[in-house]
């Protein structure tokens, strides 16, 4: 029986073990089945809040929703403002502008509460161009940090 050669139905089997493995390989080698995606839905955002982030370098406009949420967003430095000129008040208008015609546009924004921190040139100016987008700002908050204490003091000199 040693001296017959394998039928052309039945495949030559060397080694056991390899065989098996190929076998689940291939029964399990069938591909996934795309679940259909769900369309993304239009949120409908009439109140929120601008978060006005100006530093002298740099204005950044955030636009959430009541309980924190990014909705849109843009900074002077995203718009092409490069190096001191991403400090002015006419960088952070335009980047209120276009922050604010996306919230505006895809989640209906017509009313805000602006909160403002920072000391940069920014700050009057992104609240003005808010009013410009017919966004009607209810309340705006400084919310700036303040030192309490101070830093920690030199040690004393040795005489």
């Amino acid at each position: 029986m040693s001296d017959q050669k394998p039928s052309e139905d039945q495949p030559v089997v060397e080694n056991a073990d390899q065989t098996s493995t190929t076998a689940i390989a291939e029964a399990t080698d069938t591909k996934p089945v795309a679940t259909p995606r769900k369309k993304k839905v239009r949120r409908s955002v009439p109140a929120g809040q601008v978060h006005v982030q100006a530093s002298f370098n740099n204005t950044i406009i955030t636009f959430t929703d009541t309980s924190g949420g990014v909705l849109a967003w843009s900074s002077a430095g995203s718009n092409g403002f490069r190096g001191s000129k991403k400090g002015t008040a006419y960088a952070a208008q335009v980047a209120a502008e276009r922050a604010g015609q996306v919230a505006k546009q895809q989640y209906g924004m017509t009313t805000a509460d602006v909160y403002v921190s920072g000391i940069g040139l920014g700050r009057d100016a992104a609240v003005r161009s808010l009013q410009n987008l017919d966004i009607r700002v209810e309340s705006i908050h400084d919310v700036t940090g303040v030192p309490h204490g101070g830093v920690r003091p030199r040690k004393a000199r040795r005489t």
